[in-house]
């Protein structure tokens, strides 16, 4: 189990340090790193905002990832395949919601 929390926490803490260029908006746009949609792709003056928005719903993610892996690993009798479906439903779930969000302020701000 501990190697899984390990995982875990390496992966969020990845993907907070992964985020901090695209919030700081010193990622120009381009096909691999980013929030890279048709819209933003063509679209200097929107790839910034977007990718700032989409930067912070990252780190977000990154940290839930994290707290959640750690706060599981602390419950007490939790089986190893509990725990590892536990992370894996707070991964997906911290990814999802980020995703929706910075899809759905997209188009607020291409208007």
């Amino acid at each position: 189990m501990t190697l899984i929390l390990i995982m875990y926490v390496a992966g969020g803490l990845f993907l907070t340090v992964l985020s901090i260029p695209l919030v700081q908006k010193r990622i120009p746009p381009n096909p691999w790193y980013g929030f890279h949609v048709p819209q933003t792709l063509n679209n200097p003056a929107l790839w910034y905002p977007a990718n700032a928005n989409a930067g912070m719903r990252l780190f977000w993610s990154g940290i839930a990832i994290c707290v959640g892996a750690i706060a599981l690993y602390r419950v007490p009798n939790l089986s190893l395949d509990v725990y590892a479906l536990g992370c894996l439903a707070v991964t997906f779930v911290a990814l999802a919601i980020g995703i929706i969000q910075s899809w759905r302020c997209l188009h607020p701000l291409g208007r």
